[in-house]
């Protein structure tokens, strides 16, 4: 059955005439995208994984928003990807990435369900490069892009430079959970200009096994040739029996150089060992010492919607507990990224 439904899903993605939002009936719309990369490990701390390459599909999505009336509207996405730690060999298969009621009115909104949380939209939106390499925070789990509960969001004062997202929710990702723990998660943002923004988010995870907090400081600039980000960000893990603090900063920046082509930087800095590094589901990262990740490449446009990106993934590591520094990752790669 899970075969049958992803072929389905295939099908009608690649049988659309054209590239855009599809209508489907007076209501309805029907969207996706896809991004995936041809890897080769030149370089890696974990040496069975040096040389390896081949292609990986590293999102797909295919989405349905519905508009009930001038106030609701609901949302329904299906995402699918392979494993991203250069062994697995899973086939994809679809899961719910979001399903959710929305109440809109006026500046403010409420969304019952599995949406995005406040935890990256904005630092993710500023970057601007979900498809080269996830948000910082993500990427070093220190929260999930969505979560089962209710969120809520809008803009303050008369000329909407307050911004607010709240979202309380079982704080266990897309998943179901039954413990009395749940999780508080909240953005404030401001727009000091036109192109300048700051915001802090903070969020508590009354978690079964730990309790997490965790606060970030992040201000960004945004424009239609250039973007820029600065983040610093603390988690503070009480786990039974040991507390875990960590730390990490974050500077990246977007540039138009042409045309049909920009240029996107970004590094990285965890002050600490990253926990359960080795399972990053997106990289694996040396579980033992502080670590410098440095991303870096082209963006050239072939259409409106599909995007070719050369690019090189580099992680420099701190000496470990025993004086010895883990092998430098690096990992060139073509990444292809179009949405319909």
């Amino acid at each position: 059955m899970k075969r049958l439904v992803l072929l389905c899903l295939l099908v009608g993605l690649f049988s659309l005439p054209s590239f855009g939002q599809v209508s489907v009936g007076e209501k309805g719309k029907l969207s996706g995208l896809f991004f995936g990369d041809y890897y080769w490990i030149a370089n890696h701390h974990n040496q069975d994984l040096d040389g390896r390459n081949g292609f990986w599909i590293r999102r797909i999505y295919l989405t349905y928003d519905y508009k009930i009336s001038d106030s609701f509207s609901s949302r329904l996405r299906l995402e699918m990807e392979h494993d991203g730690d250069f062994q697995g060999n899973s086939e994809l298969v679809p899961t719910v990435k979001d399903a959710y009621l929305k109440w809109k009115s006026g500046d403010h909104q409420i969304l019952a369900g599995i949406s995005s949380t406040p935890t990256f939209n904005l630092t993710e939106a500023v970057w601007a490069y979900r498809s080269v390499a996830k948000s910082p925070l993500d990427l070093y789990d220190f929260g999930s892009s969505r979560d089962l509960g209710l969120s809520f969001i809008g803009e303050l004062g008369e000329a909407e430079k307050f911004n607010y997202h709240f979202f309380f929710g079982n704080g266990n990702g897309e998943s179901a959970e039954f413990n009395e723990g749940k999780k508080v998660m909240l953005a404030l943002g401001y727009d000091l200009t036109k192109h300048f923004i700051i915001e802090v988010y903070g969020d508590w995870n009354d978690g079964t096994t730990a309790d997490t907090y965790t606060l970030q400081g992040f201000i960004g600039y945004r424009s239609d040739v250039f973007n820029f980000g600065a983040l610093y960000a603390r988690q503070w893990r009480q786990i039974i029996g040991t507390d875990l603090n960590l730390d990490l900063v974050s500077i990246f920046a977007n540039k138009q150089l042409t045309e049909k082509a920009a240029g996107f930087l970004r590094v990285d800095h965890m002050f600490d060992p990253y926990p359960d590094g080795d399972d990053n589901a997106f990289l694996p990262f040396s579980p033992e010492a502080e670590s410098t990740f440095l991303v870096g490449g082209v963006d050239v446009k072939l259409h409106e919607t599909i995007h070719l990106m050369p690019n090189i993934e580099t992680i420099f590591y701190g000496e470990n507990a025993l004086g010895e520094t883990p092998e430098t990752d690096v990992i060139p790669r073509v990444t292809l990224f179009f949405e319909f």
